[in-house]
Parts: structure tokens; C-alpha cells; sequence
């Protein structure tokens, strides 16, 4: 039995079933234990692969996007760029590589990432050598300063909760507990619950909804950052307008596994609820865009036909695959959706429609 699940045992033990979410949060953030905590998750000894980790492309247009918008809103002389969860620092970098020729961005930019895992830390330092970078611990730690960020497969991972519609106005929060040794899902007795008293009207009996409070505060704080001193946030991950069933997950050597037979050894994720982020953002929203038509509509056929030219055999049958598997409806272009933070009256960045 792993530390980490003795832990689990041990806290339900004593108070009993815990929501799902504080399970998702165990095992991802655990300081020792915790998924992230112990690993680098990405890549092909990993658990998943991530946009940036596929093409060098996808940071590239999301650099170029944010760099334009910074036109756009003047040119601040002074701003933050940031990044939640930076993976393994590959979308930064190639961001960087693709703004140093646009006249200024750089001489203005500071550089700040929000990452937790002291493992990712280092994978993060080791890509970006050379470059000033600050990290943080939490999106309220980032400088107060026009603000341009991205944050790409990041809200996936904040815990979320889980509910079922019972009878009338009530919920049943699905928890996690101990049956026969084994750790399972069951159910809280039935009473309201005020955060979703505007799902009553789009769900019956027996639906499941998740929600999850860390996201609802990250997307508060970029929208309140974003409306007091400029800029954008560009978020990208899997999930639709608007959560309705469940979309908890377990990956572990990028397969599917059981989410709860190993506590701390597999990824955790849910689909994100955009239409929450867009509510919790004091600031103007884009429309929800599959991530296959913002990046067509950012040129990124034009740049694969580009760096084409340079390329033969296997090659050139990689860098046409991860051009397909980035845009392609039956691969990432439609699951994966991009959604924009930006302030009101702003147009909204390239890629995206107000």
C-alpha cells in the first residue's frame, strides 16, 4: 500500500467520507506524496502530452497572439507574461523564440510562471535558460501589471466537486470512502445548494454536475487583473460551455486507468466548465472556440507548409501528424476548446470572436 493511500485511509478513518474533491487534491498536491510533487507527468515516459510537447506551432501562435493584443491594447511599456502550469516549459519557450522580433516586446516583458511542483520547477528552469523568469506559487502572487497569460491544460487539474440532482431543489455531493477494503464512490444525504441554483433548470434527477471552487478564484483573479490593468488571458483546455456529467478521469502511462486504485501515481482531471470561468471573470469573455479553428484561424497551416519545406521522411510524416492531431476534429481540434480574457470595450485577440 502507497503512502499516500495510507494517508487517505487513515483521514477517512477519522472523518469519514471525503468530497471527491479534496481526493483530486490529495493525490495531485500532496507535498510529498502528491502526483505532481513527485514526477515530470509529461511526455512519452509520462502520463499525457500536452499541445506544446506535439509542435513547436502551438506556442509559437499563442506567443503571436498574445504579442498582438499587447499592440492592440498600446504597447504597455511595462507588463507581465505569464503562464499557468508550464508543463515542462515548452510553450513558453517556443513563445519566446516566436515574439523576440516583434519591436519591444521583450525590452517591456517580465517573465512569471505559476507552477507548484519543485519537479516541474527544474524541467521549467533547465528549457528557459537564459531568460529571466520568476516563479510563483499562486496566480495572486503575479505582479500587478498589465497582464498577458496563458494558461493551457491547466484548470483540468484543480479539483473539482461532484453532485447528483436529487428530488426538488437538493444535491447529493459524491464522496470518497472505504467498502470491503477497496476505495469507492457513495453518496451525501440530499440538501441545497446555492452555488447551483441556476442548474435546476437544466437538470433532472439522477444528472451529475461538477464544479470546482480553485477555478471559479483562478478565473476571478485573471478576470480582476485583467480589468484593472489591461491585457488578455488565453485559456485552453477539454471540457464545453457547460458542465453536465461525469467527466472524472484517471491517466496512467497515457492510458486509462481506475481513478482510484493508484492515490498519487496517475493524473487526475475533469472537464472544464467554461461557462463558470466566464461568469467568475469581471472582464469581457470571447466565445468558446474549438482549438482547431483558433489555431486555423491563427495560420498554423501556413506555418506547418512553412517548416514543411525543410523537412523529408519521417520527418516531415511527424510534422504532418502533429499538424492533424492539434486541429483534426476526431484528434484535439474539437474536444479541446480556447476561450480569452480581455477588458470590456477591448477587441478581443487574433483567433478569437467577441
Amino acid at each position: 500500500m502507497s503512502a499516500l493511500r495510507e494517508i487517505i485511509e487513515a483521514r477517512i478513518g477519522a472523518e469519514g467520507p471525503m468530497p471527491l474533491s479534496e481526493y483530486m487534491a490529495l493525490c495531485l498536491m500532496h507535498p510529498e506524496h502528491g502526483y505532481y510533487a513527485t514526477r515530470d507527468p509529461l511526455g512519452a515516459k509520462g502520463d499525457f502530452t500536452t499541445a506544446p510537447e506535439i509542435s513547436q506551432m502551438f506556442g509559437e501562435l499563442i506567443g503571436l497572439t498574445l504579442a498582438q493584443a499587447w499592440m492592440d491594447q498600446g504597447a504597455p511599456g511595462r507588463f507581465t507574461l505569464a503562464e499557468l502550469g508550464p508543463g515542462r516549459g515548452t510553450l513558453m519557450a517556443d513563445a519566446l523564440r516566436a515574439t523576440k522580433a516583434v519591436p519591444g516586446f521583450h525590452a517591456a516583458m517580465s517573465v512569471h510562471l505559476v507552477e507548484t511542483s519543485p519537479a516541474l520547477r527544474a524541467v521549467q528552469a533547465e528549457a528557459l535558460t537564459g531568460m529571466d523568469v520568476t516563479w510563483h506559487e499562486s496566480v495572486e502572487d503575479v505582479p500587478d501589471a498589465p497582464l498577458y497569460l496563458i494558461a493551457n491544460e491547466f484548470f483540468d487539474a484543480l479539483p473539482v466537486r461532484q453532485v447528483e440532482r436529487a428530488e426538488g431543489d437538493k444535491w447529493r455531493e459524491r464522496c470518497v470512502g472505504l467498502q470491503d477494503g477497496a476505495l469507492t464512490l457513495g453518496l451525501s444525504e440530499a440538501s441545497p445548494l446555492p452555488a447551483l441554483a441556476h442548474r435546476l433548470e437544466d437538470t433532472r434527477p439522477g444528472d451529475v454536475v461538477e464544479f470546482s471552487p480553485p477555478a471559479l478564484a483562478v478565473a476571478a483573479t485573471l478576470g480582476a487583473k485583467v480589468k484593472s490593468r489591461g491585457g488578455v488571458a488565453v485559456i485552453v483546455d477539454y471540457g464545453d460551455w457547460r458542465s453536465l456529467g461525469d467527466t472524472f478521469q484517471a491517466l496512467r502511462d497515457h492510458e486509462p486507468a481506475p481513478p482510484f486504485a493508484h492515490p498519487g501515481a496517475a493524473d487526475l482531471t475533469a472537464h472544464v466548465d467554461f461557462e463558470a470561468l466566464a461568469l467568475a471573470a469581471p472582464c469581457a469573455h470571447s466565445r468558446l472556440t474549438p482549438q482547431g479553428v483558433f489555431l486555423e484561424r491563427l495560420g498554423i497551416t501556413q506555418r506547418a507548409q512553412a517548416l514543411a519545406n525543410g523537412l523529408k521522411d519521417e520527418a516531415l510524416r511527424h510534422h504532418i501528424a502533429a499538424h492533424r492531431r492539434l486541429t483534426h476534429p476526431q484528434e484535439m481540434g474539437t474536444l479541446f476548446k480556447a476561450m480569452a480574457l480581455y477588458p470590456e470595450g477591448a477587441a478581443p485577440p487574433p483567433g478569437f470572436e467577441a
